[in-house]
């Protein structure tokens, strides 16, 4: 009786890729840049191994049309740093 796992790789003849449309239409922009980054990856494949390219295509419709929440638009502020002390 073995009680280790074996890790499955799957070769590169044998990936199958898919193309996914994304309809960001009044979806919230972080939600959706997660789900995306998720297919990007290959994450949502239960071959994924992360030494190996695994990901799909993604297509955003309606990319305008995205949702902010709150004021986060308006009031965020982005700094930048100089690289001296003190200096912002």
């Amino acid at each position: 009786m073995q009680l280790y796992r074996e890790t499955t790789h799957t070769k590169p003849a044998d990936r199958v890729y898919q193309w996914h449309v994304i309809d960001a239409d009044g979806e919230r922009l972080g939600r959706l840049a997660s789900r995306i980054a998720v297919v990007l990856m290959g994450k949502d494949k239960p071959d994924y191994s992360r030494h190996q390219l695994s990901g799909d295509f993604v297509i955003v419709v309606n990319a305008v049309k995205v949702a902010f929440s709150g004021n986060k638009r308006a009031q965020k502020i982005y700094y930048r740093h100089t690289g001296y002390i003190g200096h912002l």
